[in-house]
């Protein structure tokens, strides 16, 4: 093992990096946009809900379970002429983020209805009492009753993302797992294969540190 790193181009770690945090950037925000609405819908027509309808509540969930049980680096070949056919290739930044969406977004879905499921449903039947609309129950009691749980959530799957964006690389998705497998794993430089290690891990303490700071933050106690 050379301790020099002299086998590790800093300029490229810098743009691998920065291709990681955009993958991460904009598969979290797509994932929740998509995710947070899908989690709301399953939780509301499950039984004893608002909307109860068994076979719709069957259908969705059947399709979320699917999706999260599908190992993700065979999600993502399964996927190429769906992501191709939405950005226009399978490769690089933008070749990745369609798959990791639809990695993340089911398992994040069921982290929401997990975390709505949570509330008193005391207060559902308070707002319900006083002539609230589903949509006024929705944005005025359940999201801001499981605010907590949601940004916990939300850090649980931007780790998650973390790994996936790693794991991207071996269909050439770009960022550190690129370098890690092109470098640390097909031309056996351990040194690279650290350096993105230890980059990935910082990036996964930093996320966890700051949602568990907004979970105390907003918890309601």
């Amino acid at each position: 093992m050379d301790w020099t790193f002299e086998n590790v181009d800093w300029a490229e770690i810098g743009v691998g990096t920065m291709d990681t945090l955009t993958m991460l950037g904009f598969s979290t925000l797509f994932t929740v946009l998509i995710g947070l609405p899908l989690g709301i819908i399953l939780f509301l027509t499950s039984r004893g809900q608002l909307l109860q309808n068994r076979s719709f509540y069957t259908m969705a969930s059947f399709v979320v379970n699917v999706l999260r049980s599908v190992p993700f680096i065979i999600l993502m070949i399964l996927l190429i002429p769906v992501t191709k056919m939405i950005v226009g290739t399978s490769l690089g930044v933008l070749g990745a983020i369609p798959p990791l969406v639809f990695g993340a977004a089911p398992f994040f879905a069921r982290l929401v209805e997990t975390s709505l499921r949570e509330i008193d449903k005391g207060v559902i039947e308070a707002a319900q009492s006083m002539g609230a609309s589903n949509w006024q129950i929705v944005w005025n009691v359940l999201l801001p009753e499981s605010r907590s749980g949601l940004i916990a959530g939300i850090t649980i799957t931007t780790v998650t993302l973390v790994s996936y964006t790693a794991m991207s690389g071996v269909i050439g998705g770009g960022g550190l797992g690129d370098l890690a497998i092109r470098y640390g794993y097909q031309r056996f430089q351990t040194d690279v294969m650290i350096v993105t290690v230890v980059i990935l891990l910082v990036m996964v303490q930093i996320l966890q540190s700051l949602g568990d700071r907004l979970v105390l933050k907003f918890s309601r106690k």
